[in-house]
């Protein structure tokens, strides 16, 4: 059974439906990632090619959600690109010190590694009834990792010290080697399934937006439709951050200016 090939044909099925639900750009070089990742529900459900899973995903709303969830599972770290965290808190301390309520997005926030990462720099400035984190994914699993917060013992190397000792509790017993999140900050973040394809109107206006490296799976017509939609969802004067590897100098800014590299505000 291990030994079943992902047919071209089947490929540029497959590229299709994930470009039309999720928006993902499969590139035609990664058809032995779709391969590896797809493999094992063919092994559960005994089929013995692709076009038969093919079928399944047509005729199952499930199916086709677990689907894009394994093509959809992106690498992610606490801390990621840590200039952005030591900008939160430098904009936090200058300009939202005595605010009401400091919101912010992390719109997708795969496991809750950058949303959590925020929320320890957050906390660590704002007392814990002025802030609150919404994080958003397509995948429901990772949607699903992200309310636990319970992460491999691994990861916690990227996050500074002062945060491992404020918010970090090792795992004992059966959670040896994985640590958790402390659940005082945890009651502060919000996971939730979204898909930025689709306007989003239901979460309120954000101080700052995370979304960083989703846009590098997208065209432009995507970044942009993408763009627009988590874009509604900013304060005015509020700000917008990608990953360094990614760029939007093929789409319309409309109310967002550059201010730094990687970091963008809606105009006043």
């Amino acid at each position: 059974m291990s030994s079943i090939v992902l047919k071209e044909s089947e490929f540029k099925v497959f590229q299709k439906i994930i470009y039309a639900e999720a928006g993902i750009d499969i590139d035609d070089k990664k058809i032995l990632l779709v391969q590896s990742r797809l493999l094992k529900k063919l092994l559960d459900y005994k089929l013995s090619s692709y076009s038969e899973y093919l079928r399944l995903v047509q005729i199952n709303t499930k199916e086709k959600t677990d689907m894009i969830n394994l093509i959809s599972t992106n690498e992610t770290y606490f801390f990621r690109e840590d200039e952005h965290f030591t900008f939160l808190s430098s904009l936090i301390n200058k300009e939202f010190k005595n605010i009401n309520m400091f919101r912010v997005w992390s719109a997708a926030s795969s496991v809750g590694a950058e949303a959590y990462s925020s929320a320890m720099v957050i906390d660590s400035i704002l007392p814990r009834d002025k802030w609150e984190i919404i994080g958003t994914d397509i995948n429901s699993e990772v949607v699903k990792k992200a309310r636990i917060g319970l992460y491999p013992e691994s990861w916690i190397t990227k996050i500074p010290d002062k945060y491992k000792r404020a918010y970090c509790l090792k795992g004992r017993g059966s959670q040896d080697g994985k640590f958790l999140i402390d659940r005082g900050l945890a009651n502060n973040l919000h996971f939730k399934e979204a898909n930025l394809l689709e306007p989003i109107n239901n979460l309120g206006k954000f101080d700052i937006i995370f979304l960083r490296n989703v846009l590098i799976y997208f065209d432009d017509a995507t970044k942009q439709r993408v763009v627009d939609n988590v874009a509604n969802s900013l304060k005015t004067g509020g700000f917008f951050l990608i990953s360094h590897t990614e760029n939007l100098n093929m789409i319309n800014l409309g109310t967002l200016e550059q201010v730094a590299t990687a970091i963008y505000r809606k105009k006043i």
